[in-house]
């Protein structure tokens, strides 16, 4: 006799047992809490020396910006390549784009369209880098001037302490007289740069008066020459220079100065009545 078991259960379920864990799964789904600093794939490409891999490396697009900046820290890139990392959307970061400038290898064409993307001190670390080519430092300081104008005074200041000699001598046309005062101390502007400032016709008051004062300046020949032929110089610092000139010195600056007459005046006067005297210039 068979007794048939009846489960009180009225919505019996099938007896399924419960799968045993997938272990990609449960290790793919570990593995999201943490990233690599370089996709796996791409991490042995950047030392690789095959071009090939390289260039493969090159237009993954998992490339990050971190992965743009180790590669380009190569020094045997070819120019191709890193023509073609510059248009990587990794490549729009100012890192990345001041490293392709900087690096002996890039293409001159690329390097000239990457300059007028820079910012402001980007532009100034390339303008000062010994190793990057003269024209490309040339297009880094002429972007620099034109933006000038429209730049915040802070940074302005920044730059007149800082930047090449060719910016500094531009900040001494600055209006803000604290800005032509550091320009002036600036260790790469040169005697011919202050030079020529003060024989611009558009020279300021403020840089005129600033350089007729200071005590490095002040004391070179040729920048006296050139307060003796600028309108807008003390007559007491005129008068003072030219004691220091000889006559014959004094005679041949007054000829093309655009001193007033009553200064021009003044120092013939005392020349002719006294001699000369005074401080030495260098």
């Amino acid at each position: 006799m068979v007794i048939q078991t009846v489960s009180s259960d009225p919505n019996p379920r099938p007896n399924v047992e419960n799968p045993e864990p997938n272990p990609a799964n449960a290790s793919s789904s570990k593995g999201n809490d943490s990233k690599p600093p370089f996709p796996a794939s791409l991490d042995p490409a950047i030392a690789s020396s095959s071009i090939e891999v390289l260039q493969a490396a090159a237009a993954d697009p998992a490339l990050s910006e971190d992965l743009v900046l180790a590669l380009v820290q190569r020094a045997d890139l070819p120019s191709e390549l890193l023509e073609r990392l510059s248009k990587s959307s990794a490549a729009k970061g100012r890192k990345v784009k001041l490293a392709v400038v900087a690096h002996p290898r890039t293409p001159r064409h690329t390097s000239m369209s990457l300059v007028r993307q820079l910012f402001t001190f980007d532009l100034m670390q390339v303008a000062l880098t010994p190793t990057i080519a003269g024209d490309i430092k040339v297009a880094a300081e002429e972007t620099l001037l034109k933006r000038l104008e429209s730049m915040a005074s802070g940074a302005r200041l920044s730059l007149a302490r800082r930047a090449s000699g060719r910016v500094a001598a531009a900040l001494l046309l600055d209006p803000e007289s604290r800005i032509v005062e550091v320009a002036l101390e600036n260790p790469r502007l040169t005697e011919a740069l202050v030079r020529q400032a003060l024989l611009r016709a558009d020279a300021p008051a403020v840089l005129v008066h600033t350089v007729s004062k200071h005590p490095k300046w002040s004391l070179r020949r040729e920048i006296r020459l050139a307060l003796l032929r600028n309108d807008k110089t003390p007559i007491d610092r005129a008068l003072e220079f030219a004691r220091s000139l000889t006559p014959n010195q004094v005679l041949e600056v007054l000829r093309s100065s655009r001193l007033p007459a009553v200064v021009k005046s003044s120092i013939l006067s005392e020349l002719l009545g006294k001699g000369t005297s005074g401080q030495k210039c260098d």
